[in-house]
């Protein structure tokens, strides 16, 4: 009597049952589960968290521009700063040449009126000293040369003294030279520009209104014809 073999599991198995399975496993897909829509609170707050990002930014955005105008406020004090700093240092420097010249000039015609001032003072001093009463016979010759000198040395004294200072010359000569003036007649002088105006009208109105009457006189006859 045999015994029986031992059992083997591959023989009960279809080869190519086992095949066509494994191919079709391989290109069948499992569908896959379907999203679930958002419920009404989870909106709300999707919708309060935009709001908040939206606040966010448009806050930020303020902060920026905030910045930038403050950025640009101190370009332009920084600009003005240096376009006064240039114009100023122009105008003093400028200022400091002018006003040094003008003291040195000022300084120099007070040395020079004062030094004027000097000179008349000795020369009328001497001017003043001449006596013509305490000449004697002997001594008169003398003291008339002394006093001759004493005036010319004054007279010299006095034109140089006019020359270097106008003020020494006054402006009497000035109006008497307007006054002078032969196409300026001395009733007409003294007479404002609305006075003079209001002259030539009192002596031109009669031509005026003979000429007015004769247009009129002309254009009536023109109208007649």
């Amino acid at each position: 009597m045999t015994m029986p073999a031992d059992f083997d599991a591959s023989e009960f198995i279809d080869g190519d049952f086992q095949f066509h399975k494994t191919a079709y496993s391989s290109f069948a897909t499992v569908p896959a589960q379907a999203q679930r829509a958002p419920m009404r609170e989870e909106e709300n707050a999707r919708a309060v968290a935009i709001q908040q990002e939206l606040a966010d930014l448009k806050r930020r955005q303020e902060e920026k521009e905030r910045e930038k105008a403050a950025v640009e406020e101190r370009l332009r004090r920084r600009t003005e700063l240096q376009n006064g700093r240039q114009e100023m240092l122009h105008n003093l420097t400028r200022g400091i040449g002018l006003l040094e010249e003008a003291e040195f000039t000022a300084r120099r015609d007070a040395e020079q009126m004062a030094k004027a001032l000097t000179d008349f003072r000795d020369a009328l001093t001497k001017v003043e000293a001449i006596r013509e009463e305490a000449w004697t016979v002997d001594n008169s010759d003398v003291e008339l040369t002394r006093a001759l000198t004493a005036v010319e040395n004054a007279r010299m004294e006095w034109n140089s003294a006019r020359l270097k200072f106008p003020l020494l010359s006054g402006t009497p000569a000035q109006s008497e030279g307007n006054s002078s003036n032969p196409f300026m007649p001395s009733a007409l002088a003294g007479l404002g520009f609305g006075q003079l105006c209001r002259m030539g009208f009192a002596l031109t109105w009669p031509l005026a209104v003979v000429g007015l009457a004769a247009l009129g006189v002309f254009v009536a006859v023109l109208l007649r014809r």
